[in-house]
């Protein structure tokens, strides 16, 4: 536990003493310098020193809270640049298969084991299966449809989201209660799976998920609360003190509203709204009605107590890059095996995955008229052909006055083609990448190297290697994608390694592209964070006359060896000054 205890000696000035003296610890500041001090002092939610303990001292008064620190690290609290916190928090509290590799069998047996527990067995209502690991299924290669739950012992409708929440499984009944047939079409920026016939297979992807997901009854507001309730108590306990919500609604936005009135929101909040597709046609009008929308939640400017901010966009170029879907838009063919299980021969075949969700006509409208309205765009891009036409987009938006002071983010970018490496730094867009998926895992690698070939292969999760080019790299979790665990994705960030638990399968490193740095792994999850949300002159880093957003670890994150990044654990959160978690 931390040691608090007041002041003893003559000090300052009740005017002019801290409220809280942070000493003798290793307090990294992630200024411009990445600075190592001794002592941090607060007053009134913001930092009014940093420097040595003698400093401090003079700030100490008779009412001043003392934390003695013991030589512990202390550093901004982490800003999680894209996640989906309702989503999370709405899962935490729903029948999970929680990430885990399994057999058909298994599978099975989780989602009938929620079946028989549910008290309120109405046949009409449906049974929402949350966090399916859906390229983890054992063996690979299994088969898994419609089929696989029409065996469960059940007449309710069940959809299984997966936990990359781009595509969902449907048992026969539910596709019926949906619509779906082998008549039905494909929406825009979707897909339903088909068999040799034709018939829907229960599988659907991205936009097609709509079909059932429009279907489902909305959360109570008394369940939104909880959401909401139940993904700040998580993001309280790994160290997140600023988040932006990548794809929110208005019941979210209602949720944290209602939180933060009473007192309860312990994270600083920004939101993203959605521009759909189907509002090509009339990009202004669609841009008008989201700045309505921002309008009626956005809390004003930032201040010591936490409130919500609603100043970005979200748009979908594609989907995932990984089998089954192959959604992701690329440059150049997915490869298809055409030898036998026991011979595979994997060459290049007809698809590049689906056309860009927005033609490039449309998305330079789209962010024209965002950049008007002074709201960021934050993009949804994939595979290396969704990258580059964003990338061409914005080049042609820093062409216009207006899109000159826009900061857009690309979320994701897990194939990168090298020709575009450098555009990033040059159009000074963020890569919002998610450093957890840069491991050996079943996502990476019989679900997507096969699929790439060998030279994209080779650039999966370019991380250092957009990095060394200049890029500035943020961090995003896509929480509930995967479990909510900052510090192994860190982790990950530095050695490009899977857990040891995961097993000799997915042992060693991901391809032969370094890691990053681990003080470029901090700033990308603190200061380019904060960049991306236009808060980095009030968080981010530790400086003087910033918001007093900072976290207490038990272990030094540069001081111990790289795989025990895992096992760091926050010890207290703490936002404009107030402590929202201490560890137990």
């Amino acid at each position: 536990m931390l040691l608090a205890a007041a002041a003893q000696a003559a000090a300052p000035s009740s005017r002019t003493a801290a409220d809280t003296v942070f000493r003798n610890g290793y307090i990294y500041t992630v200024d411009a310098s990445d600075s190592v001090q001794q002592a941090l002092a607060v007053r009134v939610g913001r930092i009014v020193y940093i420097g040595d303990d003698a400093g401090a001292s003079a700030l100490t008064g008779k009412a001043t809270k003392v934390i003695d620190l013991q030589g512990r690290m202390l550093m901004p609290g982490l800003i999680d640049a894209h996640m989906h916190p309702q989503s999370g928090g709405s899962r935490l509290l729903n029948c999970s298969l929680d990430y885990a590799p399994l057999t058909v069998v298994q599978f099975q047996s989780r989602i009938q084991a929620c079946l028989d527990k549910d008290r309120r067995p109405d046949a009409q209502r449906w049974l929402v299966v949350v966090n399916w690991f859906q390229q983890g299924i054992l063996p690979e290669g299994a088969d898994i449809s419609a089929a696989t739950l029409d065996a469960l012992q059940t007449s309710r409708p069940i959809i299984v989201r997966s936990s990359f929440g781009h595509s969902a499984l449907l048992n026969s009944i539910g596709l019926s209660a949906a619509g779906i047939n082998a008549a039905t079409p494909d929406p825009a920026a979707g897909k339903i799976a088909r068999d040799a016939n034709g018939k829907a297979t229960g599988l659907l992807e991205d936009a097609a998920q709509d079909l059932a997901m429009n279907l489902l009854p909305v959360l109570t507001p008394k369940e939104n609360l909880a959401a909401s309730t139940a993904a700040l108590k998580a993001m309280r306990e790994q160290g997140i003190t600023t988040f932006l919500d990548a794809y929110t609604d208005p019941e979210t936005m209602t949720a944290f509203r209602r939180l933060q009135r009473q007192g309860k929101l312990s994270a600083r909040a920004h939101f993203a709204i959605m521009i759909e597709p189907e509002s090509a046609p009339t990009p202004a009008k669609a841009v008008t009605a989201l700045v309505k929308q921002a309008r009626q939640y956005d809390q004003g400017a930032t201040a010591v107590t936490p409130s919500m901010q609603v100043r970005h966009a979200k748009l979908f170029m594609d989907g995932v890059i990984s089998a089954p879907a192959l959604t992701g838009t690329m440059i150049e063919p997915y490869y298809v095996d055409k030898g036998s299980p026991g011979h595979p021969h994997w060459v290049p075949g007809d698809s590049k995955g689906p056309a860009s969700y927005f033609p490039q006509p449309v998305l330079r409208s789209f962010l024209q008229e965002l950049a008007k309205a002074n709201i960021d765009p934050h993009i949804h891009a994939d595979g290396d052909g969704a990258v580059r036409e964003a990338l061409d987009a914005i080049a042609y938006l820093r062409g216009t006055p207006e899109g000159k002071r826009i900061r857009p983010a690309l979320a994701h970018d897990e194939i990168v083609d090298p020709a575009d490496f450098p555009r990033f730094a040059e159009l000074d867009a963020t890569a919002v990448l998610s450093f957890q998926w840069a491991k050996p895992a079943p996502d990476t690698m019989a679900s997507l190297q096969p699929y790439m070939g060998p030279a994209r292969a080779a650039l999966m999760e370019p991380q250092a290697l957009l990095l060394n080019k200049g890029a500035r790299i943020a961090f995003g979790s896509d929480w509930p994608v995967d479990r909510l665990n900052q510090w192994f994705a860190l982790k990950v960030g530095v050695t490009r390694t899977n857990a040891p638990e995961a097993g000799p399968e997915f042992a060693g490193r991901l391809g032969a592209q370094p890691g990053m740095p681990r003080s470029e792994v901090l700033r990308a999850i603190t200061m380019n964070a904060a960049y991306t949300l236009r808060q980095e002159k009030l968080t981010g880093s530790l400086e003087v006359g910033k918001l007093a957003d900072l976290i207490v670890l038990d272990r030094n994150f540069f001081q111990i060896p790289e795989e025990d990044i895992a096992n760091i654990k926050v010890l207290q959160t703490v936002v404009g000054g107030k402590t929202v978690y201490e560890a137990r």
